[in-house]
């Protein structure tokens, strides 16, 4: 690397997996309660009285063997709503959690009933870090496929959300199918948001946290990525978040992707490198750091 070169590293996320490191990584470590029933060790982070939980530690897909380990039915947001719960015993005001990468489409009602009694959390201030916009009855249909859901499974699943719904309604007098972001980690989000919480954009949540804007106008070039580049990467994500937010300061940007999905519209200001394009499938795959190696001094002219 060039010595003239002043270079910032800054992790980034939008909510799912990841926003536990950009906000500063765990330092803490709990047994709680997996998708499917069993212990998991979930790392999570408490520090000047705010607690960030990334639900993916506690009640992710890959906890449950990913799709095809994976029970829809049964998958259970329980574990979350253990650490929210120790996090609040814990002395945490404010609670932070990253809601991407579940395995559960519960509505949060496992969540919910791990934090009870609900009292305790008067005063704290429960924020949910989404990556999307769904609406509660739409996380079977939407993310249930991906859960390793069937047919048959999607409608029985939507229509216990539409009864949980109703529950929520009735006990809290929240309307959950009306918050944008509510079906956010099959439905985690509206679950929480009847219980008081605040349903965020996880991006714009972590880059204010660590201060991105001043970042990037002081930046001359801003390079990112991810590892497929699709038309969901500008509804939300890092990739977009961050173009958007250079293109008001004038400032180019260069995404290093795995992949990009014929047709996908690329903002003016972004351009973009896929490693399978230029280096093959396999290699970008299988040593993907050599490719990145090999395509950094490309990036800098």
């Amino acid at each position: 690397m060039a010595s003239h070169l002043e270079v910032i590293f800054m992790p980034l996320a939008d909510g799912g997996e990841g926003t536990l490191d950009a906000l500063g990584g765990a330092n803490r470590s709990s047994q709680v309660t997996g998708p499917l029933g069993d212990r998991v060790e979930a790392k999570w982070r408490f520090s000047s009285r705010q607690a960030v939980i990334e639900m993916a530690q506690a009640s992710g897909l890959l906890l449950a063997g990913g799709s095809e380990g994976n029970d829809p039915l049964l998958a259970s947001s329980a574990g979350t709503g253990e650490l929210i719960a120790e996090a609040r015993a814990s002395g945490a005001r404010r609670i932070v959690i990253g809601v991407g990468g579940s395995a559960s489409t519960d509505g949060g009602l496992g969540a919910i009933r791990a934090m009870e009694p609900l009292v305790r959390f008067s005063g704290v201030e429960l924020i949910v870090a989404c990556d999307v916009q769904t609406r509660f009855l739409d996380a079977a249909p939407v993310f249930g496929p991906q859960k390793g859901a069937t047919s048959a499974q999607i409608e029985l699943l939507r229509r216990r959300l539409s009864r949980l719904a109703e529950i929520y309604l009735n006990e809290f007098g929240v309307e959950v199918r009306d918050i944008p972001r509510a079906g956010a980690a099959g439905g985690l989000g509206g679950g929480l948001a009847a219980v008081g919480a605040q349903l965020v954009d996880g991006f714009g949540l972590i880059a204010e946290e660590i201060q991105l804007a001043d970042a990037i106008s002081e930046a001359d070039l801003v390079i990112t990525g991810e590892g497929r580049l699709d038309e969901e990467s500008f509804n939300g994500k890092v990739v977009g978040g961050v173009a958007l937010m250079a293109d008001r300061y004038q400032v180019p940007v260069v995404a290093v992707v795995g992949s990009t999905t014929p047709g996908t519209t690329i903002p003016k200001n972004l351009t973009t490198y896929s490693l399978t394009e230029i280096f093959g499938r396999d290699l970008a795959f299988n040593d993907t750091q050599r490719c990145l190696t090999q395509i950094a001094p490309q990036l800098l002219t």
